[in-house]
């Protein structure tokens, strides 16, 4: 009879060499519940316990979580390890599931970058990923969409970190045994009871019904996963040089369709903004188009416009998260005799670039191909005194002003 412990255990052992984390710190995302636990627990027994950081993030959602977190912190130190817990704030917003998830990874960076982990373990299992290919299905996704979730990825924050995944080809029946043999104690999570989450319907009244269907469904949407990242990773290698905003059409257009799609996908992933496989064939439409004018296309909380030869990314809600975003309504003047007021046609100023000639603002933002929304809500920075422009929005400082007339974000910063 096989040793209950060995497929979890060499599945650590597998994915921390191929991670190249031989020594060296290594951070375990455990919530509690089996599956992270058991990852927990193997990453202890394969590493050693002087090596592992197990990483807790109370959501802060459910009655109780604080405590849970901080009795899986102290099972964790029980056994050697370094533990750390952090508290996240969820945005209340349409997908709980969603913002949770991106607040969980953001802590899990902070966290692995304090302690010093350059790579965490993640205890994703077979059943998440059928799950997830599953939930792609059901909201249109594109192929890209069906590879579900990776083996591996880069942190988000640009750090030299990595999330890794070792337990995703295991299904659930290896995790239980896992924790049966090693008398390992769990904690439930009330979420996974929730009937009104998307995934908690999925796994408990979808996939039933479908596996009466095809007992192999689980396997088989793993296996669907698995090929659809093969064809993801020749279409990324070729999409990749195009995948940044803003991004020239022309080049774009004379791309294969699945590779223009990837590209806009990658730019549109790298820059937070939600997408799904209609937005990706409208934006495809735009790209064919001749270059005349400006076209736009409608995503959740941007729009991406086709502006001349160049393909931009417009913001068109404000993520109180994002500095970039807070500076479009929250900047303020710097002391002295300065008003910061909406531009106004006929607006004329004097800016560094061309030394000290005027020229109206209108011509100097169409120099400068500013988008005609992005003008409407410019403001400029003029000095009472003499009521010239000091400086514009778009356009920068006027000749011969210093650089601490620029206006300040809210935040105090620049």
């Amino acid at each position: 009879m096989r040793d209950p412990l060995q497929p979890v255990l060499d599945a650590v052992r597998s994915a921390l060499a191929a991670a190249g984390a031989a020594a060296g710190r290594i951070g375990v995302a455990c919530s509690g519940g089996a599956d992270s636990i058991a990852l927990a627990d193997a990453a202890i027994t394969v590493a050693g316990a002087a090596r592992v950081a197990v990483l807790t993030i109370d959501h802060g959602l459910v009655p109780g979580s604080g405590r849970i977190a901080e009795e899986v912190a102290a099972w964790a130190r029980s056994r050697g390890a370094t533990a750390a817990v952090e508290r996240v704030e969820v945005a209340r917003r349409a997908s709980v599931e969603a913002a949770a998830r991106e607040a969980r990874y953001a802590a899990l960076e902070r966290l692995a970058g304090r302690l010093g982990a350059p790579v965490v373990l993640i205890g994703h299992t077979s059943r998440d990923q059928a799950e997830t290919v599953l939930l792609r299905l059901l909201r249109g996704t594109g192929p890209a969409g069906l590879a579900g979730i990776p083996s591996e990825r880069p942190f988000s924050a640009g750090g030299a970190g990595r999330f890794v995944r070792p337990l995703l080809a295991l299904g659930r029946d290896a995790i239980e045994a896992y924790v049966a043999a090693r008398e390992l104690h769990t904690w439930a999570d009330p979420m996974n009871d929730d009937l009104r989450l998307t995934r908690v319907r999925v796994r408990r009244e979808v996939l039933p019904a479908l596996r009466l269907e095809n007992p192999q469904l689980d396997t088989a949407l793993v296996r669907l996963a698995r090929s659809a990242a093969e064809w993801q990773e020749v279409i990324d290698a070729a999409a990749g040089p195009h995948a940044h905003f803003p991004i020239a059409c022309p080049a774009l257009a004379a791309l294969p369709a699945a590779v223009r799609k990837r590209a806009v996908s990658l730019a549109l992933d790298r820059a937070g903004v939600d997408h799904d496989a209609a937005h990706l064939d409208a934006i495809d439409r735009v790209i064919a188009r001749p270059a005349a004018g400006t076209v736009r296309t409608d995503l959740p909380g941007a729009r991406v416009a086709r502006v001349y030869d160049r393909l931009e990314l417009e913001r068109t809600a404000i993520d109180p998260d994002d500095p970039d975003a807070s500076a479009l309504v929250a900047l303020t003047a710097p002391p002295g005799p300065y008003l910061l007021r909406p531009w106004q046609r006929g607006d004329r100023m004097r800016p560094a670039r061309l030394k000290g000639r005027s020229r109206k603002l209108s011509d100097l933002y169409i120099d400068a191909k500013v988008p005609r929304e992005a003008r409407a809500s410019s403001r400029v920075l003029v000095r009472t005194t003499t009521g010239a422009i000091v400086w514009a929005e778009h356009i920068g400082l006027a000749d011969g002003e210093p650089e601490d007339l620029t206006p300040a974000r809210s935040d105090g910063s620049f």
